[in-house]
């Protein structure tokens, strides 16, 4: 799933594209929205919420998406697009102006709502980690009121919005913090520094489109711990481990150095594991990871 850096960059894209223009095209493959007309309308502006993309539309309409897993929006020239690309499949909405064409692929979620009602959408939300309403105090007492493991509750957007498995990894090594520690017992000054930690990767990854957070140019370097299971930590050298954390059916997965963060995790059988994509071997565990 994307990270809130990669929502924020698209919906500043889209931002760019559609502000201030009619709508010509307002295409919404969506059961319950495909009669909905929108052109001749104005976009307002397009932002970010956490994981969510909000296009407020003249008229007091917002059109709301989430990428979820695969999810995706690309602008083109209108003129680009024939036929045969308008009937990919994997369109789910079209919005577009003279100008641009902005193309919603494989989209998790798709509403049109009063601009007025998008509380109903986002308003459980923790404080946004690249939004206006940014406060890491009250982040930090969401988190530490969390009865969960602080892996989990970091990856839980009602505490703070925008963190996923990847920066949570990161900032949990970071700052050599367990992730199965219940997030309750933490020293206050340890989560506080772990919010601020989150902060400053999804603050720097909105700069560029390729998300790295240990300044390496090697691909295999480019994160501490994030899908680097298998394969020697860049602080300690011992083997960087992947489990699930969270509660069924939500768990996720979570990678982590036992060396620097305090051990092997209760949901680690602790079998040897290879490096992602270099397949299993006997008596060892490979493991494909969802973001």
């Amino acid at each position: 799933m994307p990270e809130g850096d990669t929502v924020y960059r698209t919906a500043h894209r889209l931002d760019q594209a559609l502000r201030g223009a009619p709508l010509t095209t307002s295409d919404l493959r969506w059961p319950e929205l495909s009669t909905i007309d929108l052109v001749g309308r104005q976009t307002l502006e397009v932002v970010p919420r956490g994981k969510n993309i909000l296009q407020r539309v003249e008229g007091g309409v917002t059109i709301h998406s989430h990428l979820r897993m695969e999810g995706q929006w690309r602008v083109e020239h209108p003129e680009s697009l024939g036929a045969r690309q308008l009937a990919n499949p994997q369109i789910r909405a079209v919005v577009s102006t003279a100008s641009w064409a902005a193309l919603g692929l494989r989209l998790g979620d798709l509403h049109v709502v009063p601009t007025g009602q998008e509380h109903n959408l986002v308003g459980h939300l923790g404080p946004d980690v690249l939004g206006p309403d940014w406060d890491p105090d009250e982040a930090t007492r969401r988190l530490q009121a969390s009865p969960t493991t602080i892996g989990a509750a970091l990856l839980d957007q009602r505490n703070l919005a925008g963190v996923g498995t990847m920066y949570a990894a990161e900032a949990l090594f970071l700052e050599r913090l367990p992730p199965w520690s219940r997030a309750s017992e933490l020293d206050p000054q340890f989560v506080a520094a772990l919010v601020e930690r989150a902060h400053q990767l999804l603050d720097r990854g909105k700069e560029g489109a390729v998300q790295v957070t240990t300044g390496r140019g090697d691909r295999n370097e480019w994160h501490y711990a994030h899908a680097r299971s298998g394969r020697p930590c860049l602080r300690c050298g011992t083997s960087i481990r992947v489990a699930m954390i969270g509660d069924a059916p939500r768990e996720r997965t979570m990678f982590y150095c036992p060396g620097c963060q305090g051990g092997v995790g209760p949901t680690d059988d602790g079998r040897p594991q290879r490096p992602l994509g270099s397949g299993v071997r006997k008596g060892g565990t490979s493991y494909r990871p969802r973001r």
